[in-house]
């Protein structure tokens, strides 16, 4: 796939059977190029909490909360971008599993803290070391230099300024 404002058309790689190869290039967009690898990866760490009985989303939700405790309900919701009501019926399926509780926000009797649970934490550290074995599986072939590298650039992109989208 090339830029429309490409002005270098370069001939289309070939398969090992002679067809053109209709997957990303070397020299593809390189949005394309990470929304592929993404997807290779959501698919790699979304295996591996399955194999738990938690959805990615699960997963994501818990990691969330023990990186950054004592958010609220409505915190956690954009830190995720998430919608509220997503959030809710997510919190409600782990608070269901015993792996979230949630608590009143002392500084505001309205708002609620969800907390991960010691069973949470434990689910949690598992799939946490099983999508790390996927993801160094899918990377294995980088030198640990430029897998660093990779984090740091694509930390360059994400920045860490709110976004509207959301990561799940």
């Amino acid at each position: 796939m090339h830029s429309p404002t490409s002005t270098t058309r370069t001939a289309p790689e070939r398969t090992p059977s002679g067809a053109a190869a209709t997957g990303p290039t070397v020299d593809s967009e390189i949005t394309w190029l990470l929304h592929r690898a993404a997807q290779r990866l959501r698919g790699a760490t979304s295996e591996q909490a399955e194999k738990y009985g938690l959805q990615l989303r699960d997963y994501i939700v818990l990691s969330a909360l023990d990186r950054t405790p004592n958010l609220t309900q409505g915190e956690l919701a954009r830190t995720l971008g998430l919608d509220k009501t997503t959030l809710m019926s997510q919190l409600d399926r782990l608070e269901g599993k015993g792996l979230v509780v949630r608590r009143t926000d002392p500084r505001d009797r309205r708002a609620r803290i969800p907390e991960i649970t010691a069973a949470g934490g434990d689910l949690r550290a598992a799939v946490a070391a099983a999508c790390d074995e996927a993801e160094q599986a899918a990377l294995g072939g980088f030198p640990r230099d430029q897998v660093q590298l990779l984090r740091r650039m694509l930390f360059g992109i994400i920045g860490d300024s709110e976004d509207r989208g959301s990561c799940l």
